[in-house]
């Protein structure tokens, strides 16, 4: 009789506190979310800092390198002069960004545009 109220009351013994934002860390970590979760960060990222979401007909990241297909050739020669300014723009971004969660310094090396 004493062994079930032992077991009982350790099973409903508190644990530790842990915060939704360390909660949610943790588990893009143990489910290997984070690459899947970092590319759809840059995607987003590309749409806000250009505006030509509505232009872009597919997005690829690849090695550091943001491949844009664009169905406007207007907008794409315009973004072409500004590719290196984008990329930056793009890491500023992500660097704000709270669910981004690779380190934002360089992570776009280049745009390639087509």
């Amino acid at each position: 009789m004493a062994y079930e109220e032992y077991r009982n009351a350790s099973r409903l013994a508190r644990k530790e506190a842990v915060g939704m934002d360390e909660l949610i860390h943790r588990f893009v970590q143990e489910m290997k979310l984070s690459s899947g979760l970092n590319r759809q960060r840059v995607f987003a990222a590309w749409d806000s800092v250009t505006g030509a979401a509505p232009y872009t007909l597919s997005k690829s990241f690849f090695k550091g390198v943001l491949y844009c297909t664009l169905s406007s050739s207007v907008v794409r020669n315009q973004l072409s002069f500004q590719r290196k300014e984008i990329a930056e723009a793009i890491n500023a971004a992500l660097s704000q960004d709270e669910l981004f969660t690779g380190s934002a310094e360089g992570y776009v090396k280049s745009v390639i545009l087509k």
